[in-house]
């Protein structure tokens, strides 16, 4: 049946185009509808053949000149061409003739918008807003916040949106839209006004259950949110997205299995995607499951292979282990794709550490360094290395630069004064020490870590204990 209807229509096409070119060539006395017309120049251009759907255009008009509909149309193939004061002078003509088309306002903003004249075609589509009713009026709006969008006047986006849902507030497009301006804009409070009333007088509309949970999340309310989420899901059991918000919110909880639960229904309702099974694995390994957290990360990094954090996640895994072969194997893969990131450098240094390769070690956590010379953590684990290979003189050495580089961090008075009983240069590190402690008493647990041992020295001893001691009344 589908098939008949679609060859008359094209028999019939082909008849109006034959009749078409016999008006044009002057023989016979043919003479066409203006919904002929109307119908040629949408096959002209539907071909994307932009001038012979000019010419039908003008043609029709030369038969039909009180045309609203053929004006418009001419006006609006004119825009394509880039001749956009010849169009509005035709919207011009066809508003005498039906000044209630809402084509004509729409072709005129686009015009104006084409010539870069955004603040005109506001202009004119607030006008034309206070014009129309119903549908009409709910399509200029959406034009109206396009026109905000281009020249980024945000908040009023937002307005708009704000409008139209007062008017139909269940409009799905509304709904979408203004889920994100809510977060662009920040305007949660709003937004969590104008969904609680959508739900009072509808209580199964799903997106606005949605929303309001999104508008919590943006709060950072997410018991909230999450309540609001379980509402839609219950309206819609299908809306992954829905999951996927909820997860959010129960990762910000620290509710991993939760979490988990709601990223596996994800997976379940939508195609398979690395952010999802990042996310599980995430989760597992913040429960202190490195071999769950190994197997979603795995899964992820199979779908994006060139993910070097991914595969530097899967190395943590192992080194959470403390199974540190595979996890070499795995940190040199990332490196090959990022070869100076700091944080895989780091970890690489550690690993290599835990190895008994120095020198691999010191070379991974120069790199760390040498990329953040402000940032502790890799001169830490630098002078670690070194002071546990027995190479003082270099430990000493990096405590020093270490220091001068990250403005003068108390601990690093720690750790020079570790390294300097180690040399037994007592008198030194013992004044390194005082000068630590008056600082920073509490960083001496990083001087512990580095060698517990110190304790063993007398005045070391008595300092942290008379530290520890509490103060008399």
């Amino acid at each position: 049946m589908a098939k008949r209807h679609e060859r008359e229509d094209r028999e019939e096409m082909d008849e109006l185009l034959r009749q078409y070119r016999l008006l044009m060539s002057g023989r016979g006395t043919i003479s066409l509808s203006e919904d002929s017309f109307e119908r040629i120049i949408d096959h002209f251009d539907e071909d994307d053949d932009l001038q012979a759907a000019i010419e039908a255009a003008e043609t029709g008009i030369g038969q039909y000149p009180f045309s609203a509909a053929l004006l418009i149309k001419k006006a609006d193939l004119l825009i394509s061409d880039k001749r956009y004061q010849e169009s509005l002078d035709l919207l011009d003509r066809a508003e005498v003739l039906d000044s209630m088309d809402i084509d004509i306002w729409i072709l005129r903003t686009d015009a104006w918008l084409a010539m870069d004249q955004q603040d005109k075609a506001a202009r004119l589509l607030e006008e034309a807003i206070g014009r129309f009713s119903g549908d009409d009026r709910l399509d200029l709006l959406f034009e109206l916040a396009d026109v905000y969008d281009d020249y980024e006047a945000f908040e009023k986006v937002f307005d708009c949106l704000r409008m139209i849902l007062e008017e139909d507030p269940n409009n799905e497009e509304a709904l979408y839209k203004i889920c994100f301006w809510t977060d662009f804009t920040g305007r949660n409070e709003e937004s969590i006004r104008i969904h609680q009333g959508i739900i009072d007088a509808n209580p199964y509309n799903e997106l606005a259950w949605f929303n309001l949970a999104a508008a919590y999340q943006g709060l950072r309310l997410y018991e909230k949110s999450v309540d609001a989420y379980q509402y839609a899901i219950a309206i819609n059991e299908k809306f992954d997205h829905a999951y996927r918000n909820m997860a959010d919110a129960y990762i910000r909880l620290r509710k991993y299995r939760d979490a988990i639960e709601a990223l596996e229904k994800v997976i379940e309702l939508s195609r398979p995607e690395e952010v999802v099974y990042e996310a599980i694995g995430h989760c597992f390994d913040r429960l202190k499951n490195p071999a769950q957290a190994r197997f979603y990360f795995r899964k992820a990094s199979h779908l994006n292979p060139e993910d070097a954090k991914l595969l530097h996640r899967i190395a943590v895994t192992y080194i959470q282990e403390e199974n540190w072969q595979p996890a070499v194997r795995y940190l040199e893969m990332a490196l090959r794709i990022a070869r100076n990131n700091h944080e895989f450098n780091l970890s690489m240094g550690e690993v290599q550490m835990q190895l008994g390769n120095i020198r691999e070690a010191v070379e991974h956590l120069t790199m760390v360094v040498h990329a953040r010379p402000r940032n502790i953590t890799g001169w830490e684990a630098l002078i670690r290395c070194l002071y546990d290979a027995g190479l003082y003189l270099e430990a000493e050495a990096q405590s020093c630069a270490a220091y001068l580089a990250t403005g003068g961090k108390p601990v690093l008075l720690f750790y020079r004064a570790a390294v300097l009983l180690a040399m037994h240069k007592t008198k030194e590190a013992l004044l390194l020490f005082g000068q630590a402690m008056e600082l920073a008493p509490r960083k001496v647990a990083k001087m512990l870590d580095l060698d517990p041992s110190v304790v063993q020295h007398p005045q070391v001893a008595e300092a942290i204990a008379r530290h520890r001691r509490p103060k008399k009344r």
